[in-house]
Parts: C-alpha cells; structure tokens; sequence
C-alpha cells in the first residue's frame, strides 16, 4: 500500500515511523523530510531579503515547485498518515486527502493529546501509538486487497 507520512520537518520521529512502515511493506513517502528541520526558515528568510511578502513567496518557484512534489505523491496515495506534532501544512496536507476520501489517519504517539479538536472527527481514525497505526493500516490494505479480488 502506498502511504504519504505527513508530519513536522522537526519531527526526528518521522523517519523511524516511515522506517517501520517500510517493514510491514508499504511503500512510505516521507522524502519531503530531507530537506531538513529549517527548510521553511531558509525559505522565509531567502524571499524577505529579496522584499518579498509570504504572499508574493508562495506564488514562486519554490513553494509553487514543492507544492506541486507534495501533491504528486499526496494523490497517488492509498491512506495518510499525520504524525503528531505537526503544524499547519501537515493539517492542510490531511485535509486535501480527507476530501479526497482517502483512509486518514492521525497519530498522537505520547498519547491522547492536551488539547482536543472537533475537527478530527474527519479522519478515519485518532490514534496513540505507531503499533495501533501499524494494526489499522493492515485493516485498510485489507479492504483494499478485498476490493481488488472483487472487481476482478
């Protein structure tokens, strides 16, 4: 099953959750995660310099090229995983998929998380470990074979 790890370029918990994915074998994308924890950073501070509003940045090249590589990857996935903490482009990422009615899934690994939000009602699933992660993502791929051999 093909998997888009959504998560926070600060999160070093990232690779580890894509690692044992890769286990059960699935294929992970989480290659937005080599860019490095201070790419936003890097990116904000290149486009102030040149005079550049957040505004004027996002229709560049660069947010214009990166968003386009998300999106690639977030609309060939199968289900997506949002591994908490995460901030604003990870919920953004989530909601593109959640209304594309793809199996999604957030994931709080200290578990169940200070403050709550309605708005997860959405997603297919909140959870608090990678192992219930790992356990509902083998249901979906188990609907998903089941599909397959249907419409055969």
């Amino acid at each position: 099953m093909r998997i888009y790890l959504i998560g926070s370029l600060r999160n070093p918990e990232v690779p580890k959750v894509a690692a044992l994915l890769r286990e059960d074998g699935h294929i992970v994308f989480d290659d937005w995660h080599a860019v490095g924890p201070h790419a936003d950073d890097h990116w904000r501070d290149y486009e102030k310099n040149r005079g550049r509003t957040m505004a004027q940045a996002l229709e560049g090249h660069t947010a214009t090229h990166t968003c386009e590589f998300d999106t690639e990857f977030l609309d060939k996935s199968d289900a997506v995983v949002l591994l908490m903490p995460a901030g604003n482009s990870g919920h953004l990422e989530l909601g593109r998929s959640v209304g594309r009615r793809v199996p999604s899934f957030i994931v709080f690994p200290g578990g169940e998380p200070e403050r709550w939000d309605m708005m997860y009602h959405y997603v297919t699933a909140v959870l608090y470990s990678v192992s219930d992660l790992r356990c509902a993502l083998g249901g979906v791929q188990q609907d998903l074979t089941d599909k397959e051999g249907a419409e055969v």
